[in-house]
């Protein structure tokens, strides 16, 4: 068998292109197309902007037979990009080698029905893309079902089978051949190639080219393991050739062939023979012979001659083996006998597979297991399975296991149970579900068995069909029909059309159990139809005759299924029996032929088919001659789905692709009737409605189409066919990779002068290829442009930028790569300064000694840099060692620090740093020892200005007075106020070295008085007095009285207030007011008398006065009004006004609309409503279940123009209740009550 021709440039520089198109159309190649573009040429090539056209190479998936007039599915490219690949997918494509079983070329009156040519191959040149197609055929599927002989493996592009119907348009002859082929003789089973060649020059893309045998048959789609159509173009000479080569010839070859040349307006032909020469055919039979298929499948009936089918020709023997297959088949594995059935071209695998059986074999005994699991088990879904073993040792521990995992028995779970009988050992699994369809294992000591369930969930079939019926009428009818599972939900239908079956109705259905009924007690001649149960898993019909003198059936035909290629047998018997009848199919009359079979005797009818194909699916009818009564029944022709993943080739069935590329995934299946196809990821179901995902259905092939891939999409994806004859599953893996995330954002560890130390973590996520290293940008920070510091890959995730500017801001980021390509960047790192330390500090003197501590000061070091001077260390030792110790663990700011906790008397150095960013300087040293001995310095209070006169402060305000003093060693403070000792609670006093505070939170009358403070350092003393007022605002004037009026003249008097607020009377403020409007304006403010005479009063207005007192703090609270009012009368007049009784508007509180039972739905917002009438205002208090609601966020009360609201905020149960509303004022009070119920909403 040829191999593929290798994409390649020749020495010439010509560029081969080998091409491969389906054998058949009946089964079209589903492709995965990978796409690459091509190196660039040497000379730039003008695209008008466009890219160059990438290379596109397709792999292969399974053919399967399919329906005529299917169309082929498109290849979907998956674009790679990479120029490596090209060589990897190039040197793939050579190892492929297809099946020597493969169905050959069909002959011409097969084509006239099955033939689809493969679409024409698009124009190229030396820069557009080629495409590489390898199709791998399918021998699991029966031969019967594809319809032809024989496959082949094609190198080329067909055409389109929309083209087939569409006129052909010949253009005008031309002369565009300057080389013809030419006629030729070849023996049987040898090589001939006939080569044709077109002038380029004055052409602007490549010619179209076709080849003929005979008037029609396009040789295009004929392409395989005998035919390969090849083409090259030379760049130098501008010519384009084509070859037609024909390997392993065979004697129906022979004939007359065409060439067609096409180019826009130009034609051209040329006609030549081919004489195929017949040798002496061997008669040696080896093992691959013996396990060929029928005169169907076999190679010799014909790829090129149509008419081959017609032929009766004796087997030709292949020649004889070189290698015992047998002894190979011995010694392989089970899992590879396919492989080996496929390299040396045995096709009858099951044949095969039942010789081998037959062979003894000779296996290792079992030192654990007396008997091991069976290979597989199946049950029903809902059913009970037994698994069981045979230990050969009793003691051995046993452990089963479900996918690896451990099964351990749980006692409130009777899901696994364990049984033991003697030495057998027993898992029981109760109610099998789809979940328990897995692999099984028992392991006993070190040796273990495995064995798979399968859990099957059977429809609801036909168990027993309905009997046709024939009948006279007023007869009774019974139709009765059996179905797999009680109180199924069946279907009647009457001619397509449901029976009715109400009161009124004639019908009657009863069911009992499995059985169903359909009665007719009155049977009319309306009543004469075909009439079916409809199930889930199947229909069956049956035909009720009703005439006033029916043909007596004693046998009726029956509903039959039939799985393909199995004899199918019918049978009937009426009375009387010397009747003759006629078969129909679908209306169309039956013949006997070497195939079927007719048969009468006396009154039983027979029909007899050989070997059942799809054609012999349909409707069958008997019909007796004479009469116009018939018999009929419904033959199911049923093959069990299949999925045939391995056309895909790839290895774990995974598919790789890059992310935002296309994936078509094409897989094709087969099954009859055609099955019902699923795609699943994990539990959602892909619709073929899916914009971006979604799947899709043929009648030979299911595809996957993701238009723009994401790396979510990564996953396993299930596909389920199911159809009558059973279920079949495959599961293809997509694998999504992308470039990386960008990487974490960088951290600058270490910052010097002009170089820095950055370190990162890798990227969350890889993009499904490994990291291969890091590109580290930087820049200015307030600039925007980017400098790259590494062109190789950086390996590690650290790295040191240098060449830096000292006192520059710096940012820096890192991009991650992968074989895809190069990840987005991190984010910016935080800003850096590259620096420099500074000098050492300057002019380091003792400021101060005490017993224990010892004071230094310094200045700033003279050159500090761009780095700053973020603090000072200082450090010190003991004279005599070298054991420096840091004094102060954070940094200070100050330029004087002092260092405690030194022994007495010892002597000590001193040392300060300078640090900044950058680090630490130079240490600036003490240049002399220093002992550690305190000085006496007696103590003096220095007490602050404000604080020598009264400290006056209001109620409420903050007291913190600071007192500073002086003395060595630390002077004792003490505090008395009015000579006893002051009280922490209310006094909060802090001492240091060098000051004592009083500290007030909120001061208070009562913390006012004279506080001593008194300071001891040794015998000497000194003492300081601080006197403190708080003051507060006064109370209101006392006896407030009007002493006389006159004219528009009023005279008030009053005395002091009690309470003066801890501080002198200032003043007091008048008002008065008008009796009719009560708004109060003020005479006079800041007055010191306790007497005045308010004048310029209206005469005729009655007037109230009020009176505030004021001191440093302010006016009082409140103010003391007169009792009495000042009538301002005229002069000689006086008016007496009448007395008039208001009236009394108060009452007690009544509900004018009271509460309603309410009906709430849970989780909706529910109100209560009711209306009071009361005066004065009442207290509205809303209770549930007698307790009063009180601060509960769940209820929020409204209370408007006496309306009252009682809001629920999305009730549950539990707030259903008696609710009650209570209104309550002087007078008295009121309540209504209503009952709430809250309802739950079921879930339909």
């Amino acid at each position: 068998m040829p191999e593929p021709t290798k994409k390649d440039e020749t020495p010439n520089g010509e560029k081969e292109s080998v091409a491969t198109d389906s054998s058949e159309a009946p089964m079209p190649t589903p492709e995965i197309s990978l796409e690459v573009s091509p190196p660039p040429p040497e000379q730039p090539v003008e695209t008008e902007g466009k890219d160059p056209q990438p290379i596109e190479v397709i792999k292969p998936v399974q053919p399967e037979p399919v329906e005529n007039g299917s169309k082929e599915p498109e290849p979907e490219a998956v674009v790679v990009g990479a120029k490596e690949q090209v060589e990897s997918v190039n040197s793939e494509v050579k190892e492929e080698a297809p099946s020597p079983c493969s169905p050959p070329l069909p002959d011409k009156d097969d084509d006239a029905t099955t033939n689809t040519p493969s679409p024409p191959p698009p124009p190229e040149d030396a820069n557009t893309a080629k495409k590489l197609s390898i199709e791998l055929p399918n021998d699991s599927v029966h031969v019967s079902a594809m319809g032809r002989k024989d496959s082949v493996w094609s190198l080329g592009e067909g055409q389109a089978p929309e083209d087939l119907d569409k006129p052909v348009d010949t253009p005008p002859l031309s002369s565009l051949l300057i080389e013809r082929p030419q006629g030729g003789s070849i023996t049987v089973g040898g090589d001939i190639s006939f080569v044709a060649k077109v002038e380029a020059q004055d052409l602007l893309r490549k010619p179209t080219i076709k080849w003929f045998k005979g008037k029609w048959m396009d040789l295009a789609s004929k392409t395989g393991k005998h035919l390969q159509l090849k083409e090259t173009f030379d760049r130098r000479t501008k010519i384009h050739t084509f070859e037609m080569h024909i390997i392993k010839a065979k004697d129906n070859y022979a004939g007359n062939y065409r060439c067609e040349v096409t180019y826009k307006d130009k034609f051209d032909s040329c006609s030549f023979d081919l004489e195929v020469k017949e040798l002496e055919q061997s008669q040696s039979v080896d093992i691959r012979s013996a396990f060929k298929r029928s005169s169907e499948g076999h190679e010799d009936a014909g790829d090129l001659d149509f008419s081959g089918l017609l032929k009766h020709r004796e087997p030709k023997q292949d020649e004889t083996p070189e290698v015992d297959v047998w002894e190979i088949l011995k010694s392989a594995r089970p899992d590879q006998y396919e492989k080996i059935a496929f390299e040396y071209g045995i096709t009858d695998l099951r044949g095969l597979l039942k010789r081998l059986k037959k062979t003894k074999k000779e296996e290792k005994k079992s030192e654990a297991f007396a008997k091991k699991l069976d290979p597989a088990y199946q049950a029903d879904k809902g059913g009970k399975i037994r698994l069981v073993v045979d230990l050969a040792d009793p003691t051995v521990e046993l452990k089963w296991y479900k996918n690896g995992q451990e099964i351990r028995p749980t006692p409130n779970q009777r899901k696994f149970i364990f049984e033991q009988k003697g030495t057998q050992r027993i898992l029981v699994i109760n109610n099998c579900g789809l979940n328990d369809d897995a692999a099984y294992s028992v392991a006993a000591g070190e040796e273990k068995c495995t064995t798979e369930l399968f859990v099957k969930e059977l429809p609801v079939k036909i168990t027993k069909e309905i009997e046709a019926v024939k009948t006279t009428v007023n007869e009774r009818i019974e139709l009765e029909c059996e179905v797999s599972e009680e109180g199924a939900q069946v279907k009647w239908c009457k001619n397509g059309v449901e029976v009715p079956t109400g009161p009124r109705s004639r019908y009657r259905v009863k069911s009992d159990g499995l059985k169903h009924w359909l009665i007719i007690d009155d049977a009319s001649k309306e009543d004469t139809g075909t009439f079916s149960l409809m199930a889930s898993g199947g229909t069956s019909e049956a035909k009720v005759q009703v005439e006033l003198k029916p043909l007596k059936i004693i046998q009726d035909l029956q509903d039959m299924t039939v799985l393909l290629g199995q004899p199918l047998k019918m049978h009937c018997e009426i009375f009387p029996g010397n009747v003759p009848g006629r078969w129909y199919r679908n209306g169309q009359l039956i013949q006997s032929n070497d195939r079927i079979n007719i048969l009468q005797r006396a009154k039983n009818h027979r029909l007899e088919i050989v070997n059942s194909t799809i054609h012999d699916a349909g409707d069958y009818t008997f019909v007796p001659e004479g009469y116009t009564q018939s018999l009929c029944a419904k033959i199911h022709i049923v093959d069990p789905p299949r999925v045939h993943l391995e056309s895909l080739n790839f290895p774990d069935n995974t598919v790789t692709i890059v992310a935002g590329n296309k994936l078509r995934v094409e897989i094709p299946i087969s099954g009859e009737p055609a099955p019902r196809v699923v795609w699943m990821k994990g539990e959602r179901v892909i619709l073929d409605s899916g914009h971006r995902v979604r799947a899709e259905t043929f009648p030979d092939h299911t595809s996957l189409t993701i238009d723009i891939a994401e790396k979510e999409d990564t996953g396993n994806y299930k596909i389920v066919l199911q159809n009558e004859a059973g279920e079949a599953g495959a599961s293809v893996k997509v694998k999504v990779v992308d470039i990386p995330d960008p990487p974490e954002v960088p951290l600058v560890t270490e910052v010097g002068g002009d170089w820095c130390s950055m370190t990162w973590e890798p990227p969350i996520y890889d993009g499904g290829s490994p990291i291969l290293g890091y590109f580290i940008e930087r820049k200015k920070k307030q600039s925007s442009r980017w400098m790259r510091l590494n062109f190789d890959l950086n390996k590690e995730t650290t790295f040191e930028p240098k060449k830096m500017i000292e006192g520059v801001p710096y940012e820096v980021r890192v991009f991650a790569v992968n074989a895809i390509g190069v990840s987005k960047p991190s984010e910016p790192s935080k800003a850096f300064v590259p620096l420099a330390v500074t000098s050492e500090p300057t002019m380091l003197v003792v400021d101060d000694v005490t017993d224990t501590t010892v004071t230094m000061k310094w200045r700033p070091p003279d050159t500090i840099g761009a780095a700053g001077l973020d603090g000072y260390l200082v450090e010190y030792c003991i004279e005599g060692t070298d054991d420096w110790r840091v004094t102060n663990k954070e940094l200070t700011e100050k330029t004087k620090y002092t260092i405690t906790g030194l022994p007495p008397e010892a002597k000590i150095l001193v040392r300060v740093r300078a640090i900044n960013a950058a680090g630490a300087s130079t240490p600036r040293t003490l240049q002399h020892s220093i002992l550690v001995k305190e000085v006496i310095e007696p103590p003096k209070i220095r007490i602050p200005r404000h604080l020598r006169q009264t400290y006056t402060r209001k109620v409420g305000e903050a007291v913190n007075l600071v007192i500073p003093f002086m003395g060595k060693p630390r002077p004792k403070v003490s505090w008395l106020k009015e000579g006893q000792t002051v009280d922490p609670t209310q006094v909060t006093i802090r001492n240091t070295d060098c000051d004592s505070i009083i500290f007030i939170r909120k001061a208070e009358r009562k913390h006012s008085g004279k506080y001593d403070m008194k300071v001891e350092v040794e015998n000497h003393v000194d003492t300081a007095i601080v006197d403190i007022q708080i003051v507060d605002l006064p109370g209101p004037p006392q006896c407030v009285k009007i002493d006389e009026v006159w004219g528009g003249n009023v005279a008030l008097d009053w005395t002091p207030p009690k309470d003066n607020g801890n501080a002198a009377i200032t003043g007091y403020t008048i008002q008065k007011a008008d009796k009719k409007t009560m708004e109060w304006y003020t005479c006079i403010e800041h007055y010191h008398r306790t007497c005045i005479t308010i004048t310029e009063l209206v005469v005729g207005n009655e007037y109230y006065f009020r009176i505030y007192s004021e001191n440093m703090v302010g006016l009082s609270e409140c103010a003391t009004q007169t009792k009495d009012s000042a009538l301002i009368v005229k002069e000689g007049m006086q008016l007496k006004n009448p007395e008039y009784i208001d009236h009394d508007f108060k009452e007690p509180p009544k509900f004018t609309q009271p509460l309603i039972n309410t009906f709430a739905i849970a989780g909706y917002n529910a109100t209560l409503n009711c209306s009071v009438r009361a005066n004065p205002r009442p207290k509205v208090i809303w209770m549930k279940n007698k307790i009063a609601i009180i601060d509960d966020p769940r209820y929020r009360m409204f209370s408007n123009q006496g309306v009252c609201t009682l809001e629920i905020r999305k009730p549950s149960p539990y707030d259903g209740g008696m609710y009650s509303c209570k209104a309550i004022n002087d007078l008295g009070d009121a309540l209504v009550e209503c009952k709430l119920e809250v309802k739950v909403p079921t879930q339909d």
